[in-house]
């Protein structure tokens, strides 16, 4: 560092951690910190998070310029964090910043670069504006589908105590009961193999895991540091050796966090935990996700809550999965549209609160049993749910009326509605709401001020005579973005939380959430008169190279992007459909692309948006994300760091 420091002379510096990489060929941590202290000998300030005890010490013993902050008093400024609202307490100045992320790691990333631009003068309004479209680093994890109901975190190629301990922070964050860890030995850390383990084991210990695959020398040798009541533990030599003697059929309804080094191939061990389906799949990147969730956030209001709907199996992108992120991220509420969809989540222990949107008389027992709240939006619903509890407490929301035509409480039941409620205080007002027709365009603006209008006089005069007041809430993905002055207490996130942008406006800070891929099955030459296809509509007017790929209606690729219409990504190029879609497969004309077969063919995602793919058969993405079939293998990205 010392020679760097010849080179660079840099005036400004950030020490961004203090982790265990490059711990190897140091004789202790303090000697490391030292070294790397070498380069900032002559600058002009250096900024780091004084809760790195060891790092504040020899900065201050070597007399380095700095601005130090921290979550613990001791630094120049105090940093307190409320979700992803950030207070940073000085002795003479406070800053209020929202983040679009919540993690540890990518607040400690922000924060840095937050009091770097405090330190060269830029303005508090201009930083914030610049954090908002700030990007976590993606991720190595997979959440992967596995087999007897079993959820697979995948992070096979990748293992230090750093990134261990980010892994097991997010299998923390999922709801599953039971947790397994298969994990190999940990390479090149510097420490003594007896230390080692024991970070390993205090770790594992406090993370909530119930039992330990693992696999290596060095933790089979120190397998008595690991003898726990808490935890079930096996040791094993090899990979070669574990997947001979487990058993993997013993795996059932629990999630696997698989994390091991390169070395150790734990590639083979996913592969017989991962359930198997068709090669089509569809990627979720909860990354992106969790930006979206965020990015919305940051336009609302303090003290805002957010409902996250959540129906149609999460807009074909996995509920349970989906539920589990936001139940991470703390939202307030959860919007599904039918009863058995809230039951699977409540089954797969998501204790968020759950609106059912459309429910039956049928369902009235489900609802109870499993602390469902019903939107009652007719008379005759609530007169049969009072009937049904026999005054049991049961909370519920009241829809109303204003414009959309769909469901609610028309104005003249109003005065009935309120008289059975108070004959019946059993029942709870969680929220009273409506819905906006229009507000994903400018146009309908004056429409949707009136449905609010009315909105708010229904409200007043059922909170009035029930003495109550209830959350209040009309926005949906579109009003939160063209419509802030409506916000009110809560608003529902829709479509906008998978990156699909429901308005006309242009908005560019949303990331899409989901890509869809298959692969080519088979590739044929055809020849000019040749036909493809049922029908054999499919006629090419020269030569031709054509492809199967592994995708047709049965699968969501629907019947309407037969004859040309639909397009699918190859090698980075377009190829148009040929002949009508199959039930399971689709034929596309790759001529002149270099493609083979097995190679990956993109429906819609990256080159291909879901926009686009949705306007060429006259529908909206809506649509097309809920009609991928559940058939179609989920794949969950996270993130690491």
């Amino acid at each position: 560092m010392e020679r760097l420091a010849k080179i660079i002379r840099p005036t400004l510096g950030i020490f961004s951690n203090l982790g265990s990489a490059h711990d190897e060929g140091f004789t202790s941590l303090e000697e490391k910190v030292r070294e790397k202290l070498k380069l900032f000998h002559e600058v002009e300030a250096l900024i780091y998070c004084s809760d790195y005890g060891l790092l504040k010490s020899e900065i201050q013993h070597l007399k380095i310029p700095s601005i130090s902050w921290g979550f613990k008093a001791g630094g120049n400024y105090l940093v307190q964090q409320q979700e992803n609202k950030i207070t940073l307490q000085g002795k003479k100045e406070e800053f209020n910043f929202v983040l679009p992320f919540t993690d540890k790691a990518s607040v400690e990333n922000a924060l840095h670069g937050i009091f770097l631009m405090l330190h060269l003068k830029y303005s508090p309004s201009l930083i914030q504006e610049r954090v908002t479209v700030l990007q976590s680093v993606p991720m190595r994890l997979e959440l992967k589908q596995g087999i007897n109901n079993c959820q697979v975190i995948d992070d096979s190629y990748n293992n230090d105590l750093g990134g261990l301990q980010i892994s097991l922070d997010f299998l923390g964050g999922l709801q599953k009961k039971k947790k397994t860890l298969i994990l190999s030995d940990i390479l090149q850390t510097g420490l003594e193999d007896s230390e080692l383990v024991s970070k390993i084991q205090e770790m594992i210990t406090r993370s909530g895991v119930q039992q330990l695959i693992a696999i290596g020398p060095v933790l089979s040798k120190h397998r008595t540091q690991f003898l726990s009541k808490e935890i079930k533990s096996r040791f094993y030599e090899t990979t070669a050796e574990a997947l001979t003697k487990i058993s993997w059929e013993e795996f059932n309804r629990e999630i696997i966090l698989i994390k091991g080094a390169r070395i150790f191939q734990f590639e083979r061990i996913v592969a017989r935990l991962q359930r198997r389906v068709h090669g089509t799949r569809m990627e979720i990147d909860l990354n992106k996700m969790a930006h979206n969730l965020n990015f919305f956030k940051s336009r609302l209001n303090s003290g805002v809550k957010v409902m996250v709907m959540v129906k149609a199996f999460a807009y074909g992108s996995g509920s349970e999965e989906v539920a589990n992120l936001l139940q991470f991220h703390r939202v307030d509420y959860l919007g599904v549209a039918y009863t058995d969809e809230g039951v699977d989540l409540r089954k797969n222990q998501i204790s968020l609160p759950i609106m059912v949107m459309n429910p039956t008389e049928e369902s009235f027992p489900l609802l109870l049993a499993n602390r469902l709240e019903p939107t009652v939006y007719s008379m005759g619903l609530l007169k049969s749910l009072i009937e049904f509890l026999q005054g049991q407490p049961c909370a519920v929301h009241l829809e109303i009326e204003t414009g959309m035509h769909r469901l609610g409480l028309e104005d003249n039941n109003l005065d009935e509605i309120i008289g059975l409620l108070k004959a019946n205080p059993n029942i709870s007002v969680a929220s009273i709401f409506s819905h906006l027709a229009g507000a994903d365009e400018s146009k309908h603006d004056t429409y949707s001020q009136v449905q609010f209008e009315l909105y708010q006089t229904a409200y007043e005069k059922i909170a009035d005579a029930l003495r109550i007041k209830p959350i209040r809430h009309i926005l949906n993905s579109p009003g939160i973005l063209r419509l802030p002055h409506l916000q009110m207490d809560m608003v529902r996130l829709g479509i906008g939380l998978y990156g699909v942008n429901p308005t006309t406006d242009s908005i560019d800070q949303l990331q899409p959430v989901a890509t869809l891929k298959t692969v080519i099955s088979q590739i044929k030459k055809l020849k000019a008169g040749e036909s493809v296809g049922y029908g054999r509509w499919g006629q090419p007017d020269g030569d031709m190279t054509l492809a199967t790929i592994a995708i047709g209606y049965a699968d969501g690729f629907s019947r309407s992007f037969s004859r040309g219409i639909g397009q699918v990504i190859v090698a980075g190029k377009r190829a148009p459909v040929v002949g009508n879609v199959c039930m399971d497969m689709t034929m596309i004309d790759i001529t002149g692309i270099n493609a083979h077969e097995g190679d990956e063919v993109i429906i819609f995602g990256e080159g291909m948006p879901i926009q686009e793919v949705a306007a060429n058969i006259n529908t909206i993405p809506y649509e097309i994300l809920t009609n991928t079939s559940e058939r179609v293998k989920r794949v969950f990205f996270a993130g690491s760091y």
